[in-house]
């Protein structure tokens, strides 16, 4: 592990038995609030895909962060992915289920044919809201370079439903 990592590592805070007895919460919001990390990680996210996108994609609602923040760094545009209903004007809708029940995501138009999108994530966990994305992004017709997260959770088996995906932490 890179020293960078290795400091980003330690503004993920691990907090037992949230939200419920077993589980062992991957708490973010440390590494949110400091300007170094938040920028640092960024940057890692999207490393591998310099040069090969036009926008960054977020999925709601901690992707937005990370997106925005690796748009800035780039000098792209991004485009949220929302939740149903958030949207006033939704291109596309796609609906997908979750471990707990089911959700929808819509993209506006800025996914347009020729688009190349980077999707970024918080989270990779059993990758159904990262498939639903990839989804989104290929029914509007843009195409997919690489989907990067900060964190993925291995027992959850995402990888099997979203492979190749770009993982700066992996636990």
């Amino acid at each position: 592990m890179t020293d960078d990592l290795s400091r980003l590592s330690s503004y993920i805070r691990v907090i037992p038995d949230y939200p419920s007895e077993g589980i062992q919460f991957q708490d973010i919001t440390p590494l949110l609030a400091d300007a170094w990390a938040l920028r640092r990680a960024a940057e890692l996210m999207v490393e591998p895909f310099a040069g090969q996108f036009d926008v960054v994609a977020g999925i709601e609602a901690r992707g937005f962060i990370f997106a925005g923040v690796a748009a800035a760094l780039t000098g792209t545009g991004f485009v949220p992915l929302r939740k149903a209903g958030k949207l006033p004007i939704a291109a596309a809708r796609v609906d997908y289920d979750l471990e707990y029940g089911s959700a929808a995501i819509e993209a506006s138009d800025q996914l347009a044919p020729g688009v190349r999108v980077l999707l970024i994530d918080d989270i990779l966990a059993t990758g159904g809201t990262l498939a639903a994305g990839l989804e989104l992004i290929s029914t509007l017709g843009a195409q997919t370079v690489g989907t990067s997260v900060l964190l993925e959770l291995q027992d959850l088996e995402g990888h099997r439903r979203v492979p190749n995906v770009h993982s700066l932490f992996a636990v």
